[in-house]
């Protein structure tokens, strides 16, 4: 397998994913592992370049895929007009250039210009209009229906039986055959992504003491212990459910290889505190291998140099490695 050629997405030009992708390739050892491909205008990429005086960055305009270079950036600059952009602000062009990009990654991934794709931060707000709700959903459509969020650290693995919706659906959206095909999913993930032989998976509870006996809610017990009945019968080694504070609070999940919560918040907010800076997007069940930093646009810091790379590092590390385990070149990194 030659240099893996990693499709970067641009985000929201607006927040700070253009300066979390330069800061991760200044001087450092990522240009090991793959060959980087940014969807962006080199224009844009120059401004934020000068406003965080980052001029020992090298960058390299290209028209194609074939002509990307090792050990630079390579800005596969193309777009339809001139960007206008307002760093920090909410903007409409913010939406417009990050679904331009994650588009033309999108198309490049397909045709196999690129093998992998890692997408920087967008804004919700501003794609709305564009007919998806995010990158999960968008990717989904395109690469397989099945995708489970999965955030990634080394400290704990946490996945969503459901994702962006308001919490007054959680409850109806839980069925027997959803949770089960998502322990079924994760496991699927834990295996064949991560390398881990017999995952052991904790699924957490909807209610408070995970229904407290059927006294705090029915779904716990008519529907989430079902589904974890039905995994056992399947031979996956799935455990609970377990009442969520008291699962974290005792640091239950450092005993297991993955975590499945019922809804967003459930999962994300302790994983966040265990894990802000390192953690990582993935997302499971497409046909393509695609990662993300766990963060968003950060528009409060954007363009005053104060937004960690970290987090982004990390989603290249963790692509790269899905990715050549995936085509059996093994991988060396321990998630």
């Amino acid at each position: 397998m030659g240099k893996i050629r990693a499709g970067i997405t641009a985000g929201d030009i607006n927040g700070v994913g253009l300066e979390i992708i330069l800061k991760s390739f200044r001087g450092h050892d990522l240009f090991e592992l793959c060959t980087p491909i940014v969807y962006a205008d080199i224009d844009v990429m120059h401004y934020h370049m000068e406003t965080l005086h980052m001029g020992d960055v090298s960058l390299n305009t290209i028209n194609s895929e074939d002509e990307a270079k090792d050990a630079v950036i390579n800005v596969f600059s193309n777009w339809s007009d001139v960007a206008d952009f307002d760093l920090g602000k909410d903007r409409p062009s913010g939406g417009k250039f990050a679904f331009e990009s994650l588009q033309r990654a999108s198309s490049a991934i397909e045709s196999k210009l690129i093998d992998l794709m890692i997408t920087a931060p967008l804004n919700k707000n501003n794609v709305g209009h564009f007919g998806f709700t995010g990158h999960t959903g968008f990717l989904a459509d395109k690469f397989g229906h099945d995708a489970l969020m999965i955030m990634v650290s080394k400290a704990v693995k946490v996945a969503l039986v459901t994702g962006h919706i308001p919490i007054s659906e959680v409850a109806s959206e839980l069925t027997e055959e959803r949770v089960f095909n998502q322990i079924k999913a994760f496991n699927q993930s834990l295996i064949g992504d991560f390398g881990i032989k017999e995952p052991a998976i904790a699924v957490l509870g909807l209610n408070p003491h995970a229904g407290d006996g059927g006294l705090i809610g029915k779904e716990d017990l008519e529907v989430i212990a079902p589904a974890i009945a039905k995994a056992k019968e399947d031979k996956i080694n799935a455990k609970g459910p377990f009442s969520a504070d008291g699962f974290f609070g005792s640091k239950a999940y450092l005993r297991y290889d993955g975590v499945l919560a019922m809804y967003h918040d459930q999962g994300l907010i302790p994983f966040k505190s265990i894990s802000f800076e390192t953690g990582v997007n993935f997302t499971a069940g497409l046909s393509i291998v695609r990662t993300s930093p766990g963060h968003g646009v950060a528009y409060d810091i954007a363009g005053q140099g104060l937004a960690s790379s970290t987090s982004f590092e990390e989603a290249v590390r963790l692509a790269c490695e899905v990715y050549a385990r995936r085509v059996g070149q093994g991988a060396t990194y321990n998630w």
